[in-house]
């Protein structure tokens, strides 16, 4: 009884895939840490700049992490380390941003995949640890995302690594199956935890946290006089955001409903991203959720991939 339940998880938890989930994954986030580059480039010293230099909120948001844990990376850490070279503060920190912006577009188009991957999660964690006080969670996502895809079995048939290697033999199915399944469970959960939270508070149900949403600087995107009259739509929002999520978990694993709740989910992150002015958390939202169960929807896949890759997917077992 006990040998078929390990098997069928063995078989739930290392399913075989082929890696267009890892190319989605790897040209969104590339995609998704060369904007948020280029978003914050004109206030780049402002925001992480030292005493005179800025606004001086990278010093009180490490010395919070110093109190948390030493351990925390920070832009400190990077800033320190090009002290003994004699650069200087605000030198240093334009390397970390040309880093963190050659390390998206070099993630893009897939040239030396892993250590992209590497480069961009630990800069941008120091950037998101060192700027708490104006992070959000883009960042979070954008941690999460870059994490897994450090990990990942790089580099993916769309790159241009695999095209440098002469295209190398195909990475075991069974090692791309497993992240991705795992990432699938991350983002479940994630969803189910915040549908049940949403759930239990009556903010929601009635539309004041929507408006409130709305209304809040700098996310009042939306000209009060249109807020005004949809404010009858406001629970009807509230209340599909609440069953979305919290049902999300649920119907994306069946193939009947998969498609139809991908949809809806990414149609959320959308609209929210356009009301609110988040579009870069719109962005990476859409990139996992496409990633994680999205690329027999994106790509007609079985037309396009070499047969010895289809008989080596088949035969491994």
């Amino acid at each position: 009884m006990m040998k078929p339940r390990k098997e069928r998880l063995r078989a739930f938890l290392f399913a075989r895939e082929l890696d267009q989930w890892l190319g989605l994954l790897r040209v969104g986030l590339g995609l998704q840490v060369t904007l948020y580059s280029l978003a914050v480039q004109n206030d780049w010293i402002y925001l992480f700049g030292g005493a005179g230099e800025g606004l001086n909120g990278r010093a009180l948001s490490e010395g919070l992490l110093a109190a948390d844990s030493p351990l925390v990376p920070r832009l400190g850490w990077l800033i320190s380390v090009a002290g003994f070279a004699g650069i200087s503060e605000s030198m240093a920190l334009t390397l970390i941003w040309w880093t963190l912006f050659v390390a998206g577009l070099w993630l893009f188009l897939g040239f030396f995949s892993r250590g992209a991957a590497i480069a961009a999660w630990f800069s941008h964690l120091c950037v998101a640890k060192s700027g708490g006080l104006v992070a959000y969670g883009v960042d979070n996502f954008m941690t999460i995302g870059l994490f897994y895809l450090m990990w990942a079995p790089l580099p993916d048939r769309w790159s241009l690594d695999w095209r440098r290697r002469g295209k190398a033999q195909a990475t075991d199915p069974r090692l791309s199956g497993f992240f991705r399944r795992v990432l699938q469970i991350h983002l479940c959960i994630i969803y189910l935890t915040s549908g049940i939270a949403k759930c239990l508070g009556s903010g929601w149900w009635n539309g004041s946290n929507v408006w409130r949403a709305l209304t809040r600087p700098p996310f009042d995107v939306l000209p009060p006089e249109v807020l005004v009259h949809g404010k009858f739509f406001f629970p009807l929002a509230g209340a599909f955001v609440c069953l979305l999520e919290a049902g999300y978990p649920f119907l994306v694993w069946s193939r009947r409903t998969r498609l139809s709740s991908l949809l809806a989910i990414c149609l959320m992150h959308l609209m929210i991203g356009l009301a609110m002015g988040m579009y870069l958390f719109a962005l990476v939202m859409i990139i996992l959720n496409l990633a994680a169960f999205g690329p027999e929807f994106s790509f007609r896949f079985e037309k396009i991939v070499p047969g010895w890759v289809k008989k080596g997917l088949a035969g491994t077992g």
